[in-house]
């Protein structure tokens, strides 16, 4: 007999929430066609997984399958690391659901431009940096980010219409760059000391866990991350140059 629950699935995902939609109906569907071999506890799990265009977790789980795909392998170090993210944000049962829908999103052909266009179109500016703080942790997970996945990143990036000094800004809090204090403060090494100053009180305010407070008190612990960065980064360039 015909397995046709993917394919439903993925048209009345995009029927409701976009491309993301449409990949995670397809995830659920697929779920669904091989509920036998993965037993009906499985099969329940997916079934209940829902998305809508706005849905920041749907988005998050799309982009870090393309994240994870960039360099040809899956590592379980990867896994951990947005399983660990998601049981926090989430709790244990949603938990499980993201799980089953990223195993069968590595599976997928993620139409990117497409993904990433949605995720504008319905995200704030700070919430896209927030995802984008999150693709970097996954990709540095294994403690190396591959070019391939940087890539991937960048591209994302690109889409969702981050500014280039702020791509630059976070990614500098995961490599290690030459006067990646610097960058993440988003100023030159020939900034006063006044400069340094200032620029730490606007990148203070900007990555400041209330920034995407309105995504929910789960996100501020993982924005916390990003601010604390901020603030590491100015008491390295303090202690360099002995500003008080």
């Amino acid at each position: 007999m015909a397995k046709f629950g993917k394919w439903i699935g993925s048209g009345l995902g995009w029927a409701v929430a976009g491309p993301i939609g449409a990949l995670l109906g397809f995830a659920v569907g697929s779920v669904i066609d091989s509920k036998l071999d993965e037993g009906e506890d499985s099969y329940q799990r997916a079934a209940g997984y829902s998305s809508k265009p706005g849905d920041f977790g749907a988005a998050l789980l799309v982009l870090v399958a393309s994240v994870m795909k960039a360099d040809g392998r899956v590592l379980k170090v990867e896994l951990e690391y947005i399983k660990k993210f998601f049981k926090k944000q989430f709790g244990t049962e949603r938990t499980r659901q993201h799980m089953l829908m990223l195993r069968d999103l590595l599976k997928q052909d993620i139409p990117l431009e497409k993904v990433c266009l949605q995720i504008k179109a319905y995200t704030m500016y700070p919430a896209r940096l927030q995802l984008l703080h999150l693709l970097f942790g996954v990709a540095s997970a294994d403690a190396e980010v591959h070019k391939s996945e940087l890539d991937v990143i960048s591209k994302i990036a690109s889409i969702l219409g981050i500014q280039q000094k702020d791509y630059q800004s976070i990614k500098a809090m995961f490599l290690s760059e030459v006067d990646g204090d610097y960058k993440i403060l988003e100023i030159s090494k020939s900034a006063t000391n006044e400069d340094v100053k200032k620029a730490y009180r606007k990148m203070a305010v900007k990555y400041h866990p209330d920034k995407v407070a309105h995504m929910g008190e789960e996100y501020k612990d993982s924005a916390k991350e990003k601010f604390q960065k901020v603030q590491e980064a100015y008491e390295n360039i303090k202690k360099q140059r002995g500003m008080n």
